[in-house]
């Protein structure tokens, strides 16, 4: 039995990052030959207070929990035959762990999600961002020997970099037996709008506050804000829901338009279109920007809306929120594209194929 050892930032069925790319398949693994140990910096303790305001003392305190982690860790790299990293092995600091982890590891594997080498600011919290180096993460992408990448064109980069050239890009998918539409596609209610995401991607959120503004002069709707952060729109008829994974499925599933808007920058070349795929799942329309994987994911009034400015926004909302039978229409056709496309039973065999040939 080849055993693994995952080193990952989040707790187990915590982080949607997490959740629904590898660790959906353990179970897959598991029962291909894989045994599975997962090691994650952050402990639950840590995980619950991480995005809330203030708690320093918790924080720093979850931190040198981490390292201590990771340094025993150290001690027992070498009982496994692949050690699979996603994102990076500490989160702040120079990249002597990553290379110490590298030169113990029999094999490697670095999983990456967005476009992590170019510079982004730290809204959070700004010391935060000048701990960080991005040679941690170019250090893993040239020495892993193989990369598993969230978008084409994060793949190609790292192409360019890995001196194995062995590099796959692996779209991120969902559970379509546990994603289940349940949307009538009816006006006999209010429709709502829904985003879902976490603290730390609440700024792709603001970028709509104008838009949800306007159409609220236009016509009827509620927003729907699933995350784990407090949010405020005065003037809108807004739902705020702490998420939860007992609750995920049905909070998802009260949502008439699926929202999706990123900044049209290079940062987001690296993103998965995770958000899209989930909304498409419950065979909801989905309006997202266009910009990165996105195209690859949404054929524009086929199977979901692709918008660039803020009247594309409005008058693209108006019209789904105003026309059942095309929202139904598009909402069908987005779950059969993640059906064909992104589902689990499609994208499994990816992931088990990399790591049996390692």
């Amino acid at each position: 039995m080849k055993k693994i050892l995952v080193i990952c930032p989040f707790p187990y069925n915590s982080a949607a990052g997490q959740r629904l790319k590898y660790e959906q398949y353990f179970d897959h693994w598991r029962g291909n030959g894989l045994e599975i140990t997962m090691s994650s910096f952050l402990d639950i303790k840590a995980w619950e207070i991480v995005y809330k305001p203030h708690k320093y003392t918790a924080k720093i305190l979850g931190t040198l929990r981490g390292y201590m982690r990771r340094v025993c860790d150290i001690f027992r790299i070498q009982r496994y035959d692949i050690v699979y990293v996603f994102m990076w092995v500490t989160p702040f600091g120079t990249s002597f762990f990553e290379r110490l982890f590298r030169f113990l590891a029999r094999s490697l594997v670095y999983d990456i999600e967005d476009n992590v080498l170019m510079e982004k600011s730290n809204t959070i919290n700004p010391l935060v961002k000048s701990l960080k180096s991005v040679g941690k993460t170019e250090h893993l992408i040239k020495t892993a020997d193989h990369v598993i990448t969230s978008s084409p064109f994060l793949n190609d980069h790292c192409l360019s970099i890995n001196v194995k050239k062995s590099c796959t890009y692996i779209s991120s998918s969902i559970d379509t037996n546990h994603f289940l539409p349940a949307n009538s596609y009816t006006n006999d209610h209010k429709i709502v709008i829904g985003w879902t995401g976490t603290f730390s991607s609440m700024h792709y959120l603001d970028l709509l506050r104008n838009v949800f503004i306007e159409l609220n002069k236009r016509c009827e709707f509620r927003l729907r804000v699933i995350g784990n952060f407090e949010y405020e729109l005065p003037g809108i008829d807004l739902e705020v829901i702490q998420w939860s994974k007992d609750k995920e499925v049905e909070d998802l599933q009260g949502i008439d338009i699926g929202a999706y808007p990123l900044s049209q920058n290079k940062w987001v070349l690296g993103k998965s279109g995770l958000k899209a795929i989930q909304y498409m799942a419950f065979g909801l329309p989905t309006v997202a920007t266009n910009v990165g994987t996105n195209p690859l994911i949404i054929q524009h009034l086929e199977n979901g809306c692709l918008v660039k400015t803020e009247t594309d926004w409005i008058d693209t909302f108006e019209t789904l929120i105003n026309n059942p039978d095309l929202r139904k229409k598009l909402g069908k056709a987005a779950r059969n594209t993640v059906l064909n496309k992104f589902s689990q039973d499609v994208v499994k065999l990816q992931y088990l194929s990399i790591l049996n040939k390692l």
